[in-house]
């Protein structure tokens, strides 16, 4: 699979070459909302992607036409063989990806270091799961917990479905629970916040450099002249 690795990798180079090689006027500005900028990102992935696939004579459009078509539609879109890229979080899970595959080189044509934006965008995308463990780790959080329980267990065994929302409302709110999170929360929040910073700063940083490479791709392959509509690529 390094072979495809190197071929998706040397697709993406070629596509942002020619992005960058028609001086037609000043460079694409990204948009300005966080949803514009995260379709525009998504689009030249898609470009991406559908450009390495189709030089294998691969497409995510089209049901493959047997099992080992899809098999090597997986392997080339997704990589093969063990992931290189882990990162164990300290809510107790592990994230693994490829570096080949392309998707892989999609990533790495955006955003330059597949391994630096990995790290940074599960530590990222995991920052609410970090601070909601430590938040149930908080004495107060726990105590809240065990109060919300025996009200749950004194509300009997045979509440139906309905009511039991409202008994569970009742119960976090008389038990302390619900107030206590809403104090939690936001601060349990804003140390993880802190403690990630060089990871937070990281994201920022490659996310630019990706949005910047995106819209010269949205530039030089407009909507219209890519197969978005009906693609299922990621």
């Amino acid at each position: 699979m390094r072979s495809l690795r190197t071929a998706c990798a040397a697709v993406a180079a070629l596509v942002l070459a020619g992005c960058a090689a028609e001086p037609s006027g000043p460079a694409p500005v990204p948009p300005a909302t966080e949803r514009d900028q995260d379709a525009l990102i998504r689009y030249a992935q898609r470009v991406l992607v559908d450009g390495c696939l189709d030089r294998q004579g691969l497409a995510v459009a089209r049901e493959p036409s047997s099992p080992q078509e899809s098999r090597r539609l997986r392997d080339a879109l997704f990589g093969a063989g063990p992931t290189e890229l882990s990162l164990a979080l300290p809510t107790g899970h592990t994230v693994r990806a490829h570096t080949d595959g392309c998707l892989a080189a999609a990533r790495h044509a955006l955003y330059g270091d597949q391994r630096r934006w990995f790290r940074a965008e599960v530590t990222v995308n995991n920052l609410s799961a970090e601070a909601a463990a430590r938040m149930r780790a908080d004495p107060a959080h726990r105590a809240a917990r065990a109060r919300f329980a025996r009200c749950l267990e004194a509300a009997g065994p045979t509440r139906t479905p309905g009511p039991e929302q409202g008994v569970e409302q009742r119960c976090a709110r008389e038990s302390g629970l619900a107030s206590v999170e809403a104090r939690l929360r936001p601060t349990r929040l804003a140390e993880v916040r802190l403690l990630r910073r060089d990871q937070l700063t990281t994201h920022t940083r490659l996310r630019t450099r990706a949005l910047h490479r995106a819209a010269e791709i949205s530039a030089a392959y407009p909507h219209g002249n890519t197969p978005e509509k009906g693609s299922a690529s990621p």
